[in-house]
């Protein structure tokens, strides 16, 4: 709900979590963009840049550079949750590299918060490059909840 006590659609909230995501210089040098949010789900990508890459041999991006993504995405997948938790910062976050992001291409990260205690929230989330079949990197994690 905003300040007049009206629900917020699924538009509004995206447009806030991008604002939010502005506001976090490291996120907005990673050009960080939310793609969709909703009721516990969020997806947000990043484009491939040279200041990213990690190999300058084979232009990956750096593992670093996806694990603020998948952070960033995951807890913004917490904030989307239908009990509306006022902030959340994450407790525990693994991540799983499956292989290299393929250089060139954009990275879309996405999240789902699939349990709520009265304190914790649990996600899961998965990267992918323009092969989405063939993830780049999957996460789960443990985000603290205030109400």
């Amino acid at each position: 709900m905003d300040e007049k006590g009206s629900e917020l659609s699924a538009k509004d909230h995206a447009r806030i979590a991008q604002q939010f995501i502005e506001a976090i210089p490291h996120a907005k040098a990673l050009e960080l963009r939310v793609d969709d949010l909703g009721s516990g789900k969020a997806q947000i990508s990043m484009p491939w840049a040279e200041y990213l890459v990690g190999d300058p041999r084979t232009g990956v991006i750096h593992g670093g550079v996806i694990s603020t993504l998948m952070d960033t995405c995951s807890g913004a997948a917490v904030m989307a949750h239908p009990s509306g938790p006022r902030s959340t910062a994450t407790i525990d976050l693994r991540i799983d590299y499956m292989r290299a992001a393929t250089p060139r291409q954009r990275i879309v990260a996405t999240a789902e918060c699939y349990h709520m205690t009265r304190n914790v929230a649990f996600i899961r989330a998965v990267a992918v490059d323009e092969d989405s079949e063939n993830p780049v990197a999957t996460a789960t994690g443990a985000f603290t909840v205030e109400r």
